[in-house]
């Protein structure tokens, strides 16, 4: 495959993944609105997502699975603690209480806690243009939370997006911090298991609704029966979009990739306008489009950009990518 083709199947396959990450936010927050805790939904969809993805990552990866698990088993605690259950269930705490494109445009300011967190702790050098994509950036999000209101946001709402962005962050440097020491698919199957183990004490399965599954779920002046909503959150807007996540990564750089994610947040605004018929104010979606062009300097400013000209398997691994929504 030449490289022309190679990177046009890599943007179709980092359009699809960012589409698919963008549709479980209002899904998720209907069945919240239905009478899911966001804890419980976010449980829901990680235990659903572990049945599929470990089983994929014991078939096609075998014993050396378990040896990439023992080995850099503190990181991949930490992953499945942050990357995984933090940043999943802040972004539902975020979306039940906030419009979902403002809890999605709060969680993708992660790449600046990225910037902030190599200068200020690990005393590393960023690009000037770092620090003006953090500074493009902050004045965006004071649009988004209309500081000249008074902060007209839901406060715990506000505090939950910031804090899946500081999980989204994590993420990023766990990642960064593994290396290629573990198989991405492995990474995920792994992250998500602690996940599931995580969040079962703070939302016990016992507790989930789960007759919930069987009866219908309103979103907007749709329903759907409930288990509809929680096959589409795994198999779409987790596994989906996880492995062709990973795909544009390998067919693209790690920074071009990141960028095309950045269709998510339209994607989770979009969806959720249909879904649900919420709608973002003039000087939100102005926000919006600032806190994105400055994440995105911010990002770009302090990633390599070697794109991989290698064709890679969809199902080589998972993991390499924005650990929301």
């Amino acid at each position: 495959m030449n490289a022309a083709r190679l990177r046009a199947s890599g943007l179709g396959f980092g359009i699809v993944s960012a589409i698919a990450f963008g549709t479980s936010g209002p899904f998720g927050k209907a069945l919240i609105t239905a009478g899911y805790s966001p804890l419980q939904a976010s449980w829901t969809r990680i235990a659903g997502t572990t049945l599929v993805l470990v089983p994929i990552a014991l078939l096609l990866r075998g014993r050396a699975a378990g040896r990439a698990v023992r080995g850099r088993w503190p990181l991949l605690l930490l992953y499945g603690v942050m990357g995984v259950a933090g940043c999943q269930s802040l972004y539902f705490f975020a979306a039940s209480r906030l419009p979902v494109g403002v809890a999605i445009l709060l969680e993708f300011t992660g790449p600046v806690l990225v910037v902030a967190w190599m200068r200020v702790v690990q005393g590393r050098r960023v690009p000037r243009s770092a620090a003006i994509g953090v500074m493009i950036a902050l004045v965006g999000l004071a649009c988004v939370v209309e500081v000249w209101s008074g902060l007209s946001l839901d406060l715990l709402g506000l505090l939950a997006g910031l804090g899946a962005a500081a999980c989204q962050a994590a993420y990023f440097l766990i990642i960064d911090r593994v290396g290629e020491d573990v198989d991405p698919l492995v990474m995920t199957a792994a992250g998500s298991t602690v996940g599931v183990v995580v969040l079962a004490v703070a939302a016990p399965p016992w507790g989930i609704p789960w007759h919930l599954l069987t009866t219908g779920v309103r979103f907007g002046d749709r329903s759907a029966p409930g288990w509809s909503l929680v096959v589409w959150i795994v198999l779409v807007s987790t596994v989906t979009a996880y492995l062709t996540g990973v795909a544009a990564v390998h067919r693209l750089s790690a920074p071009v990739a990141g960028a095309v994610a950045y269709i998510e947040t339209v994607s989770a605004a979009l969806f959720a306008w249909i879904a649900l018929g919420e709608r973002l104010g003039a000087a939100q979606l102005a926000g919006g489009a600032i806190v994105l062009v400055g994440a995105f300097v911010a990002q770009r400013s302090v990633a390599p950009d070697e794109p991989t000209l290698e064709p890679v398997p969809l199902l080589e691994g998972v993991g390499v990518r924005s650990a929301d929504g």
